[in-house]
């Protein structure tokens, strides 16, 4: 991976990191003063704690994916510790999927007239849920290759001992 894709990444990472401590901070704020701008009503309240969970999960994966682009980076990416930020990506969109659908529930009573929406939100959740499956796939792939590292090695040793 290249300094300057690197350094993109990195970039974007830091972006969506602090723009979701921003809205964090801007949800607690407007929960905690009471200064509300909007009626205060429960749905909206239970939309701002499911944005600030949301954020959460958002977080974790940002945090993970830039670990592993600084393992990649140092070229370490095929080994066990890889797996634990996998893993906290994983986490992090079933996470989001789940959030996806709380918000899907609190809207739903809203759509009464357009039921229709609740079943493309629901679709939605499920795809988040597909995403997650995809990166399973790839945890799986890096398995694979760690393993494959694992017995070049051994097999690299053996031959130079022979040798």
């Amino acid at each position: 991976m290249g300094k300057l894709a690197v350094g993109a990444l990195r970039a974007v990472l830091l972006v969506v990191l602090v723009g979701t401590v921003l809205v964090q901070a801007l949800m607690v704020w407007t929960l905690v003063s009471g200064k509300d701008p909007e009626d205060g009503s429960l749905p909206l309240t239970a939309l701002r704690v499911i944005t600030i969970l949301g954020m959460v999960s958002v977080q974790v994966a940002v945090v993970c994916v830039g670990r592993l682009v600084t393992m990649v980076r140092r070229g370490t990416v095929f080994s066990h510790a890889a797996f634990r930020y996998v893993d906290g990506v994983i986490g992090a969109i079933v996470a989001a999927a789940l959030v996806w659908f709380a918000v899907t529930v609190v809207n739903a009573p809203g759509q009464r007239d357009d039921p229709g929406v609740t079943v493309i939100m629901g679709g939605i959740g499920v795809a988040i849920l597909g995403v997650a499956l995809i990166v399973y796939v790839l945890r799986m792939l890096l398995a694979q290759a760690v393993a494959r590292d694992a017995e070049a090695s051994q097999l690299q040793a053996e031959l130079a001992e022979v040798i």
